[in-house]
């Protein structure tokens, strides 16, 4: 089994929900995250006063999948939320030891 942590922006969220559906994933995570990468976040004014945000508002989600999975899921991430433009996000992968479905005790690919 592996772990997929998606970093991608606000806007994009309802296109990766769709095409993860369409990928065949039954389960997600949802969280509001905020960091900066190569994008480095940027400046705005307020009142007059100008400031710096550097830690920009982003969306993570996590996944858990087989690993036949893993290279679909992948791409219908990318496909769904990539603009072209920096600040797209980023993909990690990891390796789940095991996953355990706290109401009825399954371990393994069975609790995914």
């Amino acid at each position: 089994m592996k772990k997929i942590e998606a970093v991608i922006r606000h806007h994009k969220l309802d296109d990766v929900k769709g095409a993860l559906t369409d990928a065949g994933v039954t389960g997600i995570t949802v969280t509001e995250v905020r960091g900066f990468g190569r994008q480095k976040g940027h400046t705005e004014t307020y009142r007059g006063v100008e400031y710096t945000v550097d830690l920009l508002p982003k969306i993570k989600l996590d996944i858990v999948v087989g690993d036949d999975m893993v290279q679909k899921v992948s791409e219908a991430i990318i496909a769904a939320g990539r603009t072209g433009e920096i600040g797209d996000g980023k993909i990690f992968v990891t390796d789940l030891s095991d996953v355990i479905r706290i109401r009825t005790g399954e371990t393994g690919d069975g609790a995914v």
